[in-house]
């Protein structure tokens, strides 16, 4: 059986893979796609999304495929359903990472951190504040309240935010899917965290940015494609929101050109979110190695995708 995997991961993991196994280690894409066609097992994460997404697709024989991304947009899932092949990702082990950006990021608008060190950095001593906002007795909207939209509401209680999540299912108290939008106006913070569907695909548009307060701020930390990025960049220049904070943008890296760079109020973190934190090759590397146990030995992989559902 062969497997596919990255030179990054093999001082982590190399001592602990089983005998038998035909392993080959790639270093750039190049490599990856010329054994690609014929492994079984993939773990194929590279730099590039479109080019994760490219390789994967020449994997006619693979059988289960591993990316330690918790989104999954860097793959045709319906190619692999089709296939037949298995897809696990990295779902939990950044959730804290990513929730502990979003609060970073609600933080900085509230205060206008990042304008407190431009000041400082051209020296320039200031008695007044540029970021007047307090979080206490603030309200935020959770949109996707998965781990990460969970883990960011319990961080944004502790400041005195009241806390609404959206889910499929309204469990909980959370808002439907056809029940959010209504109450836009409410909001004081507008935080997307769910995953990237055909359902989710610009879910931030027009009609949303215009019912938002005109002081609210749009926190995104889970992928660009949920945001019309046109119609965020007029709102912003035409001040009918408070600004946005955005881990995540389409396409990525964002062209030096592209208008979200300079709109009014935006705060870019060049999708640095999850990668922010010292055990995430680790902790893949972990869970690599007890689903490779699972799936050798006819066992429960953890973290499977559903494949219908995108996530």
């Amino acid at each position: 059986m062969k497997a596919l995997l990255p030179a990054l991961a093999r001082p982590l993991i190399e001592d602990k893979l089983p005998d038998g196994l035909d392993i080959v280690w790639f270093q750039n894409r190049e490599e990856a796609e010329a054994h690609v066609g014929d492994a079984d097992i993939g773990w194929l994460d590279l730099q590039r999304v479109s080019s994760t997404r490219e390789v994967a697709a020449m994997g006619e024989k693979l059988q289960w495929l591993f990316t330690i991304r918790a989104g999954i947009d860097a793959f045709d899932t319906d190619l692999l359903q089709q296939r037949g092949t298995v897809l696990t990702n990295g779902t939990g082990f950044n959730s804290s990472a990513i929730a502990e950006y979003a609060v970073m990021g609600i933080l900085v608008a509230a205060k206008r951190f990042d304008e407190v060190v431009r000041l400082a950095d051209g020296h320039e001593w200031t008695t007044k504040p540029p970021g007047t906002m307090e979080l206490t007795g603030s309200s935020a909207l959770v949109i996707g309240y998965g781990t990460i939209g969970r883990l960011i509401a319990e961080r944004l209680r502790v400041f005195g935010v009241d806390v609404t999540g959206v889910t499929r299912s309204g469990r909980d108290g959370t808002l439907t899917p056809d029940q959010w939008r209504e109450r836009l106006p409410e909001f004081d913070w507008v935080i997307l965290s769910a995953p990237a569907t055909p359902e989710t695909e610009t879910i931030i548009g027009e009609d949303e940015l215009t019912a938002m307060k005109p002081t609210a701020w749009l926190v995104n930390v889970a992928r660009g494609s949920l945001v019309d990025q046109n119609a965020l960049v007029t709102a912003l220049n035409k001040y009918r929101i408070g600004g946005a904070f955005l881990d995540t943008v389409t396409p990525e890296p964002l062209p030096e050109m592209d208008k979200l760079w300079s709109a009014h109020n935006v705060i870019m973190t060049m999708h640095l979110s999850g990668r922010s934190q010292s055990t995430m090759y680790q902790n893949g590397a972990a869970l690599f190695l007890r689903n490779l146990d699972a799936f050798l030995n006819g066992r429960t992989l953890e973290n499977v995708v559903d494949l219908g559902r995108g996530y």
